[in-house]
């Protein structure tokens, strides 16, 4: 018995499901069924009951994921206090970002803070702002960078980078070539929108209010999951969006999309470092917080 096969039954736990937990540790899903026999052959019982398609601890199970996710944390904590002692930030950082950060701001963020702390082991973990902030709140994700304001006690945001949104259309759009177009004139288009918990539906959302819009008003012909399907969506014909002008970027200096500003709208939104008040800072994540805030 190791710490590895405690850390993989700890991630069967929290994700409820032996495949998620092999794509979080970069498994395949038979070895981690295998960790989980090896588990209860050394301890004598069974961990994990499977009912229907749920995992259930057993008794046993309960007591050793107790027991085990703060020998993790205390794990963790003991290698980052031990280089920090050593005048070196080490460990495992865990960062979260929804889909704009987590695309097109965290790499850059991340290069350059490996540059500085190459010891420190980065993971990024993406979701929308709803499942980050969650993650955080759960303490799976220390800190992370997200497009959407959220109204929890206990998390901390501070606004690190504008972003600004414009409709997007393909090039041979007869919109392409506008200097601008107006709110009201984007319900005759067909319109891809992003999922629920998105930042970029939620800024989007607000932003069309205060013309006395609402998200029903227009001809929502797909949601999709992601900012890079959205794209795809808008290339291949199935409609137009709004959408962050650092994620579109290079698909309009190829030539392929075109991006046309919304005059009378404020489509201008803030990216957040988020964090828990209460959760003081590894060594690695403070490390991080001074040099994001830094910039």
């Amino acid at each position: 018995m190791d710490l590895w096969r405690l850390k993989i039954f700890c991630k069967v736990v929290e994700k409820g499901s032996f495949s998620k937990a092999a794509e979080d540790v970069l498994l395949s899903q038979p070895t981690v069924s295998s960790h989980m026999k090896d588990l209860e052959e050394y301890f004598g019982c069974r961990l994990i009951d499977r009912i229907g398609r749920r995992l259930v601890l057993t008794g046993a199970g309960e007591l050793l994921y107790s027991r085990a996710s703060k020998l993790l944390a205390m794990h963790d904590q003991m290698v980052a206090e031990m280089a920090d002692y050593q005048g070196r930030v080490g460990g495992r950082l865990v960062i979260g970002g929804s889909t704009i950060p987590s695309g097109y701001i965290l790499p850059g963020l991340i290069g350059a803070y490996r540059k500085s702390y190459p010891d420190v082991t980065v993971l990024l973990v993406v979701g929308d702002t709803a499942k980050i902030v969650s993650n955080i709140l759960d303490g799976e994700v220390e800190l992370g960078v997200v497009g959407g304001r959220v109204n929890e006690s206990g998390i901390v945001q501070e606004g690190i980078l504008t972003d600004e949104m414009k409709l997007v259309v393909h090039s041979s759009h007869p919109w392409a070539g506008r200097r601008s177009v107006r709110a009201s004139e984007l319900v005759t288009q067909p319109f891809i929108v992003r999922e629920r918990g998105s930042g970029t539906l939620e800024a989007f959302e607000t932003a069309i209010a205060a013309k006395g819009l609402k998200i029903s008003d227009f001809n929502i012909v797909a949601q999709i999951g992601s900012t890079e399907a959205v794209i795809q969506g808008i290339k291949n014909g199935i409609g137009v969006s709004v959408l962050s002008s650092v994620a579109v970027g290079e698909y309009v200096r190829e030539g392929v999309l075109a991006m046309v500003p919304v005059s009378d709208v404020d489509l201008t939104r803030m990216f957040y470092l988020t964090f828990l008040k209460q959760r003081s800072p590894s060594p690695a994540g403070r490390a991080f917080l001074d040099m994001v805030k830094g910039i």
